[in-house]
């Protein structure tokens, strides 16, 4: 791209496009946050404002005070300094222990782990260590938007796989496999799904990542809201890496904001086979050097602590999962399919008038209920908005009270 400074010319300054790289120029602002702005401007003109937020995905729990304390002790004692690139050791071995109690085989944690800074960094550094300029990433939507864009900042070329909306978005790997072509340099598979809340069954995961590795192709597994699945026992969704033969093709992402309400702390990890992690190691060395110190020893106390906090917060997800479907399935003209994991509801609008942007809007402005549009998740997404029931139970309610309101005023979209 030729780039032209003011000095050259006599004419006006160039747009401000042209001051901007080519990849940045097409990233677009993701509407959830878009949402949120629009939200934090109405309060802020609004006195009197009374919004219920269900727009963000993060837990509504404070982080518990022992994990708090482990983080304080720390720093209190001079562990304020760098670590490893790829993380303290300790929490590497918390890491690999809960991973090799998963898996047929120990997982390493000096050369499968790298800590990161949250589930964020693990897909930026994922991507960028499998994927040249051209290569592309398939994605199965509706989907979290952050790895599109993370495509995009790679260079590669994001393809969306629309799973059925007619089917309640189940997952349905034979579409993912017919994507899968021969400039595929990885498959990004989220279980549970951020937005729909479905859950890849086993048999998927399995024909997915065997088709991936026969292609020369990695599959990216999105874990985050693993811990979180209402119909598994334990409670928790299959690991893309847990059950099948091909483990070498997977890199998996985790890390400790939705589970244990540590969003703010920053503390993720990638795993995956030595060769690539050795060379996320050196990404990640040229990105951010190495995770919170502190934070690192939250993470730790976290894994390896006192466990009965986190199972209270599962259980309260759990309720609300089973009240929202239960209201929902109340309001006439919107429909949703029962999440069977992470905290969401993909919930269908189209009876009413508008894309899912304008519904969206008239849902803050007229009912105040801030909620993120379907379309911010992709193909597919169109008529939908994404409810987030991380979140109080007397709020929720009165969500859904003002949502209910907001369905049966308007009129159809016909």
């Amino acid at each position: 791209m030729t780039r032209s400074s003011a000095a050259d010319t006599d004419t006006e300054t160039e747009p401000e496009a042209d001051r901007l790289s080519e990849r940045v120029r097409e990233i677009e602002p993701q509407q959830i946050r878009v949402m949120f702005e629009l939200a934090s401007e109405y309060e802020r003109e609004t006195a009197d404002s009374d919004l219920v937020h269900l727009e963000f995905g993060e837990p509504d729990f404070d982080t518990p005070d022992h994990v708090v304390e482990a983080a304080v002790e720390a720093a209190r004692n001079g562990a304020t300094n760098y670590t490893s690139n790829a993380g303290m050791p300790k929490l590497r071995e918390a890491i690999a222990e809960t991973l090799s109690s998963e898996r047929d085989r120990p997982v390493d944690p000096n050369s499968e782990i790298v800590v990161t800074n949250g589930g964020v960094e693990a897909l930026h550094l994922a991507i960028h260590a499998v994927a040249d300029p051209g290569d592309e990433i398939v994605v199965p939507t509706p989907a979290w938007p952050n790895p599109i864009s993370q495509a995009k900042l790679a260079d590669a070329v994001p393809v969306e796989v629309p799973m059925p909306a007619d089917e309640g978005f189940e997952p349905d790997p034979e579409r993912i496999v017919d994507a899968i072509g021969p400039d595929t340099a990885a498959v990004l598979l989220t279980s549970p799904s951020n937005p729909t809340g479905r859950v890849f069954p086993a048999e998927a995961v399995e024909r997915v990542v065997a088709a991936a590795a026969d292609r020369g192709a990695y599959v990216i597994a999105d874990e985050v809201y693993r811990e979180l699945a209402y119909e598994e026992l334990p409670p928790r969704a299959v690991s893309l890496a847990e059950r099948n033969e091909r483990d070498d093709w997977v890199l998996s992402i985790n890390s400790c904001s939705k589970t244990y309400a540590m969003t703010g702390w920053r503390v993720g990890w990638l795993s995956g086979p030595e060769d690539v992690l050795s060379q996320v190691e050196t990404i990640h060395e040229s990105t951010t050097s190495c995770v919170n110190t502190p934070a690192q020893y939250a993470a730790i106390e976290a894994l390896t602590g006192p466990q009965e906090p986190f199972d209270e917060m599962q259980a309260a997800f759990r309720e609300r999962r089973d009240y929202v479907v239960d209201r929902l399935e109340s309001i006439p003209r919107v429909a949703a399919a029962e999440p069977e994991g992470a905290f969401y509801a993909f919930v269908d609008m189209s009876a009413l008038e508008g894309s899912s942007t304008e519904v969206a809007k008239r849902l803050l402005y007229d009912h105040e209920v801030v909620a993120a549009p379907g379309t911010a998740f992709g193909a597919g997404g169109e008529g939908h908005l994404r409810l987030s029931f991380a979140n109080d139970m007397a709020r929720l309610e009165t969500g859904l009270d003002r949502l209910e309101e907001m369905v049966r005023t308007e009129p159809d979209d016909e």
